[in-house]
Formats: structure tokens, C-alpha cells, sequence
């Protein structure tokens, strides 16, 4: 009875198993009927060669195996969908394996490895890494041969395996052997894509806008040569491989995708494109990556190897926009060793440009050119005709304020034009017996030292123009006068190194004054007179200062930021000794002092950029009382890991800003360091877009739930973020934010108007300021600050800029950083120093200020006007063919003025530039090939 009722199931079952078959049937030969005659006969071919592979006769495999083969080549050369064979084979896939697998013959096996190794591309399940598999087990032939397509994927699968062996200890020989083979494919058909894998194993869920698409998309860019050799660690391998024709996107390529790597995969990839630029002559490319590298010693080298003297002298005007001093002649023995060949005269050529000793002569050219000699008034900038609504009725302000705020104004809007209307104006008029009060003398104590010290910033860069005017001021009996004159003679030597060296004649004696106004004036002068220069005299004159706990908290701190300026990014060793001594000599009460944080800064910019180096002195920074060691610790790393892009370091900076503290007596000093952390995550995040952008993003997220000492540093950050680059989302929040019921919230963010907007003359941003003139007339210290912050959008008349980064924003000079960082540092307590006893720390910005010019010169230093295209500037970075750089161009005639973002480039053939990036300084020389046209 069971079987009797087991027969209808069977039967039933039997019947469901061939009307399936008949499904599959009928569908395949619907597929085949909506092929063309020739796919089908390519499919009905194919289907017979496997057929042939599985019938185990040696000879006919390998013919069968060689059709195959010669069909997949001839359908992969070219791939904008699956190859047809690749689609026809795909439902034969593991039949084939399974004759793999059972064939003893060595020569089939490999020859079908190879083919499955092709397949398995299309046909392989995820993870299991069969197209490296098979290709292991394949023949010797060259990779090359089945396509880019191929290769692409059989690249991907060797970075995870070399992984997954790297990790177990396992041998990577015969992965290696295999990048030996793809390299040179990648190089020469195309040289070094995007970032995959990069992207996937260095970028935090913070920096990730959007996911990756998937393995089999086709759209993925190509992880390729570089890529290749990153993730197997063999990066040396490319510079064998570069010729002039790759050399060019290679290195843009490396120097772009450094930002994204860790700590010591980014200085292996920065020596290999030194190598390369350097293999091919190109050495301005390669002074740039030396500079990035912050490594003097290649620097020399790169300097050296460069026997072309025209390109000795673009290097010059490189390493003196950069801010690098670099002495070429040794005191003792003459010419320095790795100069020996270099022509006396050049030297001295040489010498001058690096100096920076006609830059004066330059920017005024410049000024002439665009016709903005004419000095400007305060009044003129603040156009308060202009403002609606609300009028002052009278002097709502005292007038030593109001005439501070000109001062400023005065010096940033006439910054290095040699005349103004109110300093140089007076001393013209005492000259010709006017009976005249002088500016500086309408002015209350620390305002006369500003008053003074404007006449340095009026006469900028103009050594023998500007100590005349200031010489007489360094006589006077009043203290404040002597200190501004003292930092009037630091500010005018500011960015220079002066054949006679003034500043350190003038300035070194009165270190010792008895007067602490007087010392804090020469003092700041000396760290703004040799910023950048590492000049050993200064280190031996300002660290007793440090040290010695006799001399105030307020002195010493200044002597430590002079040292920081003037050692920037070095880790000098005395220094730094000096700076941790005077921190644990000094008692609880004067390390709660705010001066105690600016010596934590002098400190932090002696490691500027310098990353893993700053971790022990991050360990003594632990020991340090507990008032000033975490503020001390947080400092240090930032500004170690400044322009890094370092995601790890931006995570644990988040994690400060929003921790909460219970209030109490010490809450104060509890949550101080939180201020310089969320400044810290724009120093960090400063040097590319992505990191910019996911900055900005998590600002505004800690504007919501931030304690205050968070959120009243966010407008320094959005400030240095975007300086001299007032674009729209920045100005808006920080419109809203100088509204902010906080006052130092409102302060600083009214100030950080003013620096996002320095010398671009925007006029939106200037209207802004005028309505918040209107808005806080009654507010004595937030108008002064909507005053300074006016001056400041029209600095230099709108030919100076405060932007640190340049060279298409590749490099950050560390000197203008660390007069940027004094600057914002110190408005963590705007009450006690820019709007109390020290308003001169503005002046900490001339160690920032540049013009903001590109002008061709021909190889003695003469202007040489040609046309230039000037447009917003493209990223190119492994594009396909010849990609445009800018979009939006205009043409003009140089010289002309660069905004932050914009590109320029020649618009003629008739020259040739020496460097690559047209910024600043650049000599052109005739192009040998030019055939002149009359058009």
C-alpha cells in the first residue's frame, strides 16, 4: 500500500523535472532567436570548443583552449560592456573548472587556468579572489595580452591578497612577480588613476561624503600603477618606470593623494615623487615637494643639483615666497660646499632674490600698474555715508578708541605703499615747520605703540625708505613711543633678510630694558624681523627670558611666541628645552595666567607640521601642572599635525569639543583647552577641499552643542578655514554669529569677517561690516572690532592677501601659519589682549601678508608683460587626456592679481615659464620654436 501511494509522487516529481527542462529549453532558444546570425554562430563555436576541452584528448584541449583564447582577446581590447565571449562562456564557467580540476596535463591545466583566470572576472563569486587564483595556477605569458580590463580587476585582487598574507606572515613573492608585470602595462598606456583602495583604507566615516561604488561597477575609477604599488608596498618600483611623456600626472597624482595616506606612507610617497621630479630635471616641481616635505636638506640638494642659473633664480623667488631662509654663503669658509661651482656674481643674485630684497620694488610696480598709489583715509573705508538706518548722534565711543581703530585701519589699507595720510603725513608736515599734533600722539598708551608700529606695516618691506622715518621715534622719552618704533623696525624687516641686518642692531639692546613695554615691543619686534629665519642669535637672546621666573609671565610669553615665529616648524632643541623649563618653574597661580597659554603656543609652533615628532614633548606636557597640561598637550598636537589631513587626530579633537563639565570653581581652566581643539580641527583639516569641507560640516554641528569655549573659537576656525577666500556659506555663518548673544562669540566672529575677507576688497562682506558699524555704535570694544575688520577687507587696497597655502594651494608656508596661529591664539582672550592691554598683537599678521600677484619678469628681473588667462582653478588630478585647468578665464596682461582658487596660464606661445604653477614671481624665456604669425 506505501508504494502504491509513493508511484503518483514519483511520477509527479518526474514530470515537474522535465517540464523544468523543457522551460530552460525553450527560454535558451528564445535567447537564441533574438541573436544576430553571427552571435549565434560565435556561441554555437563556443559551445563546442568547451565541449572539445571536456573530452580530454590533449591535443584537441589546447587547440580548443588557443580559440578561446584568441575570441576573448579580440572581444576585451576595447570593453564598454561583458564581452559577448565573456557572456557566452560565463553559463560553462564551472564546467570548466571541473575539467580544470580533473585534467592531468600540465600545459592544458595552465592554458585554462588562464582562461578561467578571465572569466572568472565576470563569473567569479566575491571574495574568493578566483581571478588571482587561476592566474597563480596559469602559464608564464604576459598579463598584458588579455586587456585593461583584465589587468584592472586582477590589480584589486592583488592588494587584498597581499593584505591577507601580509597579515598571516605568508610569502608574497609571486604576487610580487605579478605587479612587475602590471606595472609597466599601467605606465605606459596610462599612468596612475584614482584613489580606491586608498580611499576605502585611510578615510574615516567622517570624510566619506559618498560610498565607493561596488567592484563590478564599471563607472569605478581604476586603482592602477600607483595605486598597484601602494597597497603592495613596493612604491620605489614606479620611478624605474617614469619617462617624459608619464612623469607629469604621476606626480600630480602622488602629491594629491598624499593628503588621504597615514603618517609614514605620505613622506614615502612625497620621496618617491622628489625622485621622480627629480630624475627628470624638473626642478622647480621638485624644490616644491621638498618644501611640502619640509626637508632643508633637499632643499640644498634640490638647489645643487640645478646647474641652470635662470632656474636657480626660480627657485629663489619659490623658497622666498615660501618664507624659507637660505643663506648661500657660509660666514667662515666662503661659498658653502654644496655651492662650490656656483658663479660669485650669481651668488649674490642669488642671494638678493632669496632675501626677498626687492619685493618692495615688485608690489609698488604692481600698484602702479593697477594705479592705487593714492593713499586712503580711514573715513574712506568705513563710507559710513553709505550705512541706513541707525546714526551715531554724536561720539558714542571715547575717541582714543576711535582713533586706535583708524590706526589699524590706516596701516592695513596703506600696508607697504611707504605714504598714508595720517603717520607719514605728519612727519612730511613737521619736516616743512607745520605746526602739527602727530597722529601717533592722539593716541592713549598702548594705542601710541600701535600708532608707532603702523609706521613699520605703512613702510613695509622698504628697509632703506622706512628706518629714516621710524630712527626718531627710538629716541623718544615716551615708553609706548619706543615700543612702537622698536615693533615698527621688526614689522618693515618682516619677510626680508637685509644685508646688513638692522633689526637685530637696532632691537638687541633694549631686550634688557627695565621697562616691560619697552621689551615686549622689541621682542615682538625680533620674532616678526627673523620669522622663518632660524636665526641662532635670536634663540641666545630670548630664552634666558623663557626661563628666568623672575621675569613676568607677560614678557616671557611673548619671548616664547618671538621663538616660535622665529624657529617655526624646527623643533629647535634649545628652545624647546627652555619653553618646558619655564613651564615647570613657574607657580599654579601665574600657569592659570592667560600669558601661560601663549608660551603653550611659542611652544606648539616650534613642532608646526612636524607630526610624530612633537610625541615626547606631548609626554612632558602630561607631567605639567594640572592647569595648563591638557590645554598644553591639545596645542602641541594640532599644530604638529597641522595641513596633515589626519583623520584620527580630527576624531580625538571632536571628542574634546563635546565633552561637558559639571560647573564649578574650576571650570574655567577645565574646559580651556577646549577652545584650541575645535581651532584645532581647522588647522588640521586645512590642507584639501574634502578635509575643508567635512571641517566646515562639523563646526556647525559643534556650534549647536558646544560648551562656550567651543563655540566661540568656531569663527577663528571658519576664519582660517577660509582666509583671504570670503565664499558664501562662510560669511553667512559668521554673519549670524556676530550676532551672537555670547559677546566673545560675536567678537571674535566680527574679527573673522574681517580675515576671511583680507585684501580681496569684496563688497558684499564690506556692506556687511558697515551695517554692523550701524548695529553696534554703542558698543565701544565690538565697533572697534567691525573697524579693524574693514581695514583689514581692504588691506594693501586689495593687493595683499593672508592665504597661507599657494602653489595651487599644495604648499602651506609655515610662516604665515605662525603668524596667523599668534593672531588667533590670542583671541581666546580678546579682553586682555586685542581689546585690552596688547592691540598691537594684530601686527602679529605681517609675518602672513603677501601680495597677492602674478608677474612675469625675464631672466635679469625685468617685468615682462604678456597675456595670461585667469580663471577658478580645475582639478585635474588623473583626469583622461588633456583636461582643462581653469574654467572661466579672462585674459589679461601681467601683472595681475590672483584670488584664492584661481589658476593662471599663458596666453601665447612666445614664452615659456620656468615653473609650472604661475604664482608670484615667474620668469618667462623665449620659446625657441615660436613662429611669429601676423594675424
Amino acid at each position: 500500500m506505501a508504494e502504491d501511494k509513493q508511484h503518483p509522487d514519483k511520477a509527479a516529481s518526474e514530470k515537474k523535472v522535465a517540464d523544468n527542462k523543457k522551460k530552460k529549453q525553450k527560454a535558451e532558444e528564445d535567447k537564441d532567436a533574438d541573436l544576430s546570425e553571427e552571435d549565434l554562430e560565435l556561441k554555437n563555436n563556443l559551445l563546442l570548443m568547451v565541449t572539445r576541452i571536456g573530452e580530454g584528448d590533449p591535443g584537441v584541449q589546447k587547440l580548443a583552449l588557443q580559440q578561446i583564447a584568441n575570441e576573448i582577446r579580440s572581444a576585451t581590447t576595447s570593453m564598454t560592456s561583458v564581452p559577448k565571449p565573456l557572456k557566452f562562456l560565463r553559463a560553462h564557467y564551472q564546467t570548466l573548472v571541473n575539467v580544470h580540476d580533473k585534467t592531468a596535463d600540465t600545459d592544458v591545466r595552465r592554458q585554462l587556468a588562464d582562461v578561467l583566470s578571465v572569466l572568472a572576472i565576470t563569473t567569479g563569486k566575491e571574495g574568493e579572489r578566483a581571478c588571482l587564483k587561476f592566474r597563480l595556477l596559469g602559464s608564464t605569458e604576459d598579463v598584458a595580452s588579455w586587456g585593461h580590463e583584465y589587468i584592472r580587476s586582477l590589480s584589486g585582487e592583488i592588494g587584498e591578497e597581499y593584505h591577507a598574507r601580509r597579515e598571516k606572515g605568508e610569502d608574497v613573492d609571486d604576487l610580487l612577480a605579478l605587479v612587475a608585470q602590471i606595472v609597466p602595462f599601467h605606465m605606459t598606456h596610462n599612468a596612475g588613476k584614482l584613489l580606491q583602495a586608498l580611499h576605502q583604507h585611510c578615510l574615516s566615516p567622517l570624510f566619506t561624503l559618498h560610498p565607493l561604488p561596488a567592484a563590478h561597477d564599471p563607472e569605478l575609477p581604476k586603482p592602477e600603477a600607483v595605486d598597484l604599488l601602494l597597497e603592495t608596498e613596493k612604491l620605489e618600483w614606479l620611478v624605474q618606470h617614469i619617462d617624459a611623456k608619464n612623469f607629469a600626472r604621476t606626480c600630480l597624482y602622488l602629491t594629491s593623494c598624499c593628503a588621504y595616506l597615514p603618517e609614514d606612507d605620505d613622506s614615502k610617497v612625497m620621496q618617491t615623487a622628489y625622485k621622480i621630479y627629480t630624475k627628470e630635471k624638473q626642478y622647480p616641481d621638485a624644490m616644491k615637494v621638498a618644501l611640502m616635505m619640509n626637508d632643508k636638506e633637499r632643499v640644498k640638494e634640490t638647489f645643487a643639483s640645478c646647474g641652470n642659473p635662470l632656474v636657480q633664480k626660480q627657485l629663489g623667488y619659490l623658497l622666498a615666497r615660501q618664507g624659507v631662509a637660505l643663506n648661500l654663503e657660509d660666514e667662515e669658509h666662503g661659498m658653502h660646499s654644496w655651492l662650490e661651482e656656483l658663479d660669485p656674481d650669481l651668488q649674490s643674485e642669488l642671494q638678493e632674490i632669496i632675501s626677498n630684497s626687492r619685493l618692495s620694488e615688485y608690489y609698488l610696480a604692481l600698484a602702479r600698474d593697477l594705479d592705487v598709489m593714492e593713499p586712503k583715509l580711514p573715513d574712506e573705508v568705513y563710507k559710513s555715508h553709505l550705512v541706513e538706518g541707525r546714526q551715531p548722534a554724536g561720539p558714542a565711543v571715547d575717541s582714543a578708541r576711535q582713533n586706535l581703530a583708524a590706526t589699524f585701519v590706516n596701516a592695513f589699507v596703506n600696508a607697504g605703499f611707504g605714504q598714508d595720510k595720517l603717520v607719514t603725513a605728519t612727519l612730511d608736515a613737521e619736516s616743512h615747520g607745520t605746526d602739527r599734533v602727530h597722529w601717533i600722539f592722539k593716541n592713549k598708551d598702548q594705542g601710541k605703540t600701535a600708532a608707532t608700529a603702523s609706521l613699520g606695516l605703512v613702510t613695509l618691506w622698504d628697509v632703506e625708505g622706512g628706518l629714516p622715518q621710524i630712527d626718531k621715534f627710538l629716541y623718544s622719552k615716551d615708553n609706548y613711543v619706543v615700543a612702537g618704533a622698536l615693533l615698527a623696525v621688526g614689522i618693515l624687516n618682516c619677510g626680508l633678510q637685509h644685508e646688513n641686518d638692522p633689526a637685530y642692531a637696532l632691537l638687541n639692546d633694549f631686550v634688557d630694558n627695565q621697562d616691560p613695554v619697552v621689551r615686549i615691543g622689541a621682542i615682538m619686534g625680533l620674532g616678526l624681523a627673523y620669522a622663518g629665519t632660524q636665526k641662532e642669535e635670536i634663540a641666545d637672546l630670548l630664552t634666558p627670558l623663557v626661563v628666568d621666573t623672575d621675569v613676568t609671565m607677560e614678557v616671557s610669553s611673548f619671548a616664547a611666541v618671538a621663538l616660535g615665529l622665529t624657529f617655526v616648524g624646527t623643533c629647535h632643541a634649545g628652545s624647546v628645552e627652555a619653553m618646558l623649563q619655564g613651564l615647570m618653574l613657574r607657580g599654579e597661580s601665574e600657569l592659570g595666567d592667560p600669558f601661560a597659554k601663549q608660551l603653550v603656543l611659542g611652544l606648539g609652533l616650534l613642532f608646526l607640521g612636524k607630526q610624530g615628532a612633537v610625541e615626547a614633548t606631548v609626554e612632558v606636557a602630561k607631567t605639567l601642572p594640572e592647569q595648563i597640561s591638557q590645554y598644553a598637550q591639545v596645542v602641541l598636537q594640532t599644530l604638529a599635525y597641522a595641513g596633515t589631513g589626519d583623520v584620527l587626530q580630527i576624531q580625538s579633537l571632536l571628542a574634546m569639543c563635546g565633552e561637558h563639565t559639571e560647573v564649578d570653581e574650576n571650570a574655567a581652566w577645565k574646559m580651556a583647552h577646549q577652545g584650541p581643539a575645535a581651532l584645532g580641527i581647522a588647522v588640521v583639516a586645512m590642507s584639501e577641499e574634502l578635509g575643508t569641507a567635512m571641517a566646515h560640516r562639523a563646526l556647525e554641528h559643534l556650534l549647536q552643542y558646544g560648551e562656550p569655549p567651543v563655540r566661540r573659537a568656531i569663527p577663528l576656525a571658519l576664519a582660517l578655514l577660509n582666509m583671504s577666500n570670503p565664499t558664501l556659506g562662510a560669511m553667512d555663518a559668521l554673519s549670524r554669529l556676530s550676532h551672537d548673544t555670547d559677546a566673545e562669540v560675536a567678537q571674535n566672529a566680527v574679527l573673522a569677517l574681517g580675515l576671511i575677507g583680507a585684501g580681496t576688497n569684496n563688497a558684499r562682506l564690506a556692506g556687511m561690516l558697515r551695517g554692523l558699524s550701524s548695529y553696534y555704535y554703542k558698543e565701544p570694544t565690538l565697533l572697534f572690532l567691525v573697524r579693524v575688520a574693514q581695514g583689514l577687507v581692504h588691506m594693501g587696497k586689495g593687493l595683499l592677501n593672508l592665504a597661507p597655502k599657494h602653489a595651487n594651494g599644495n604648499l602651506i608656508s609655515g610662516q604665515q601659519l605662525a603668524g596667523l596661529l599668534a593672531l588667533l591664539h590670542s583671541c581666546f582672550d580678546m579682553k586682555g589682549m586685542l581689546a585690552g592691554k596688547h592691540p598691537y598683537v594684530l601686527y602679529y599678521l605681517t609675518a602672513a601678508m603677501r601680495p597677492r600677484m602674478l608677474m612675469t619678469v625675464d631672466g635679469e628681473g625685468k617685468l615682462l608683460p604678456v597675456p595670461v588667462r585667469v580663471g577658478q582653478a580645475i582639478d585635474t588630478v588623473a583626469q583622461a587626456g588633456r583636461p582643462k585647468t581653469i574654467t572661466g578665464f579672462q585674459t589679461h596682461t601681467t601683472p595681475v592679481l590672483l584670488s584664492v582658487g584661481d589658476r593662471a596660464e599663458l596666453a601665447t606661445n612666445k614664452y615659456l615659464p620656468l615653473t609650472s604653477v604661475l604664482e608670484g614671481l615667474v620668469i618667462l624665456k623665449e620659446n625657441p620654436d615660436y613662429i611669429e604669425t601676423n594675424e
